[in-house]
């Protein structure tokens, strides 16, 4: 039962969990539109409970009148009185100790309840039930007035205008200078006739109108009718930075300005070095990474504008080293999971829900939220059973024929049981282990730990080639096919599931080798360059890094995008899934530079859950000098290096600093303890300001 009294705390709408980030992921998954016509996410998409009820015991010394806000229709009980049944926006309250009920349909929206008295509110003290489950804790969120309703939330707007417009074909074309998400705005639109706008991320795209992805057509005299204050707004919000407008002749408008779209966002990393392209990537990233940070994080904001969990998996990790908003990050963790009963993998790919599972593992270690667990491992449990149920006779999760079981765009055969797979499925149970763990619940933690460590070794065993010196890629019908990839190499080095000696093999003979099958896409280059960055190949990453995304931007990018090509010329640059334009020139996992800069070149990570410890090694990697500051839930450690001195200081928690030099270093703070191998480390507290100088031992 819930609380007697909520002491007089501020009232808030409230819900079943789970239900507003759901109607909100239903609503966000049908907005695609190619050339006009709908696209629809194309796996299962669940709905809020229509029928929910709330409830609350309280105690008054006197009566008390409360007001009463619904999204929905509703009844309000007392005491379980059925003869008590209320819809009245406004009730008093009897004084005493009582029950209070208040049942809520909606099935448009979310049902959702606000009520309102001097001490009788709605808040995280109530408790609700969907009639067929026990009564939960009610979610809420920011939503505190009556008429600041759930179903009402959108992102913020700001306006913007084009940096320049010119000609084509006696057409304005508007440059907004970069790629831009939001509502073109007519401003004064007169006449009669149609206006056709052609949008683009490149100007070859908005400059084809038969082939460009996203277009608007409207008819200027409703437009004018329509008009806000003399300002017509089209009512979807595009992705674009070009917009290339055809209206008949008679159609005149004063000016046309953008509504820009965006999740209002704290930008509290830093980074800055000595290498000015490496700046630049940095803030690219941050800029490609806010974009796609809206309800959910998306893929990308043209195409597709979807909730995937690959790609919500790297942008939760940079979010972590960059804005540390875990608004969206449970939203998006929530909408993914769906309810129960699982019947397909999220996003109908098996490797997507195990990386739904390392995302919750990821959360809790960054956060340190053990609330978020407890809420949702039921649903945990519900999806890891249906994991389960999917392993061949050899104990390795395969996929079902309706399964996509996807692991990179590349030219894979990924028939049998894949290694990435095995590697993602230990990783998946071991977070399963932790979770028991916190729920106290020993039998399965046990049960998971040893699950895990079974799936791991056979997959070492099963998949390891000598002569190759790494893991290769799947096995049909009990034999491991000969084929040697990169992608189940990392996730080994970056789980730190090989010993020393497969470990040195795998960096040397796969990951390093110009002969390995090359990745192409920076969704897989993220945990290439992770992988890397672990093995001590700062420099290497760094080169990488300059060459790949500072290859986008050599080609005009203010973006970066899904996939990059360094031997394509041109508008190929443009071209996916045999559309002309269908890449993603605004790609979340393009943004990865944030996350190996923060955790692999400034150096920080936690060590345990909310940062309660953590360690910072800063390696240069080839450059001069760098500084940077990474958010730690609502704290930072800010970090600067240079070829002979470190400066580190954490505003909480307790941590480790470990840096190589060529002689016993000198400490403003603390003391410096040697490791071996040149290696030192030095202990930081809070609030203190540590400068070591030490001697590089090598100076590129």
């Amino acid at each position: 039962m819930s609380e007697k009294n909520n002491d007089g705390r501020k009232a808030t709408w409230i819900w079943y969990p789970g239900d507003f980030e759901i109607r909100l992921h239903e609503k966000a998954s049908v907005r695609r539109r190619a050339r006009g016509v709908m696209y629809p996410a194309y796996w299962r998409l669940d709905r809020h409970y229509s029928n929910v009820r709330f409830r609350y015991t309280y105690e008054t010394a006197q009566e008390e009148r409360i007001a009463i806000a619904a999204e929905g229709t509703f009844s309000v009980y007392l005491d379980g009185k059925d003869n008590y049944r209320s819809n009245a926006e406004a009730l008093t309250l009897p004084a005493g100790w009582h029950e209070l009920v208040v049942s809520v349909f909606n099935d448009a929206e979310m049902p959702a309840l606000y009520i309102e008295g001097e001490t009788v509110n709605t808040d995280s003290a109530w408790e609700v039930n969907s009639y067929q489950n026990d009564w939960v804790p009610a979610a809420s969120w920011t939503f505190d007035s009556p008429d600041d309703r759930p179903s009402k939330f959108r992102l913020a707007v700001a306006a913007q205008e084009p940096k320049t417009i010119d000609f084509r074909d006696g057409y304005p074309l508007l440059d907004f200078g970069k790629e831009t998400f939001g509502y073109l705005q007519f401003h004064s639109i007169t006449g009669e006739g149609t206006v056709r706008i052609y949008y683009g991320e490149s100007l070859e795209e908005a400059l084809s109108p038969e082939e460009c992805v996203s277009l608007d057509r409207f008819d200027a005299s409703d437009a004018a009718a329509r008009a806000q204050g003399g300002v017509y707004a089209l009512e979807e919000g595009r992705a674009f930075r070009y917009a290339w407008i055809h209206a008949d002749k008679g159609v005149r408008w004063e000016r046309v300005s953008l509504l820009y779209e965006y999740v209002p966002l704290e930008y509290r990393s830093s980074f800055e070095c000595s290498d000015p392209k490496l700046n630049a990537i940095w803030e690219m990233s941050l800029y490609t990474l806010h974009l796609n940070t809206r309800e959910f994080f998306l893929d990308g904001i043209k195409r597709d504008g979807w909730v995937w969990s690959g790609d919500a998996y790297q942008a939760f990790l940079m979010n972590y080293y960059s804005f540390f908003d875990l608004d969206v990050t449970r939203r998006t963790l929530v909408a993914l999971r769906g309810k129960d009963p699982v019947t397909m993998h999220i996003n109908t790919i098996l490797d997507y829900s195990l990386y739904w599972f390392i995302s919750l593992y990821d959360y809790y270690l960054y956060t340190g939220d053990f609330s978020f667990i407890r809420q949702y491992y039921d649903r945990a449990v519900s999806l890891m059973e249906f994991c389960l149920a999917q392993r061949d006779g050899e104990g390795f999760i395969v996929g079902r024929p309706q399964d996509w079981v996807f692991v990179d765009w590349a030219d894979l055969d990924n028939s049998g049981a894949v290694s990435t797979e095995q590697l993602l499925f230990a990783r998946s149970l071991e977070a399963m282990s932790l979770f028991a763990s916190l729920m106290e619940d020993a039998a399965s933690a046990s049960a998971y730990g040893a699950l895990a460590e079974e799936v791991k070794e056979a997959a070492l065993r099963a998949f390891w080639d000598e002569v190759k010196g790494g893991l290769l890629h799947h096995r049909v019908d009990g034999v491991t096919k000969p084929a040697l990839t990169k992608h189940a190499n990392m996730f080994a080095l970056l789980y730190g599931y090989l010993s020393p000696e497969r470990r040195r093999s795998v960096i040397r003979s796969v990951m390093l080798n110009p002969d390995a099958p090359r990745i192409k896409t920076p969704y897989m280059r993220f945990h290439e360059l992770a992988a890397l960055c672990e093995s001590g190949e700062h420099d290497y990453v760094r080169r990488e890094m300059l060459d790949y995304w500072g290859g986008m931007i050599d080609l005009g990018a203010t973006t970066f995008w899904e996939e990059y090509d360094p031997s394509q010329e041109g508008g190929e640059h443009y071209g996916m899934y045999g559309m002309p334009f269908g890449k993603s020139l605004c790609h979340a996992w393009g943004a990865s530079p944030i996350y190996l800069i923060g955790k692999y070149f400034l150096g920080v990570a936690p060590t345990s859950p909310g940062y309660a410890t953590f360690r910072v090694a800063p390696n240069l990697g080839g450059l001069a000098y760098m500084k940077g500051t990474v958010p730690t839930g609502e704290g930072r450690i800010s970090v600067e290096m240079d070829r002979s001195s470190i400066r580190v200081e954490a505003s909480s928690g307790t941590g480790v600093l470990t840096f190589a030099s060529a002689a016993p270093p000198a400490c403003s703070e603390g003391e410096a303890r040697a490791r071996g191998d040149g290696t030192y480390e030095v202990s930081i507290e809070p609030g203190i300001t540590y400068v070591i100088a030490y001697e590089a031992a090598t100076i590129p």
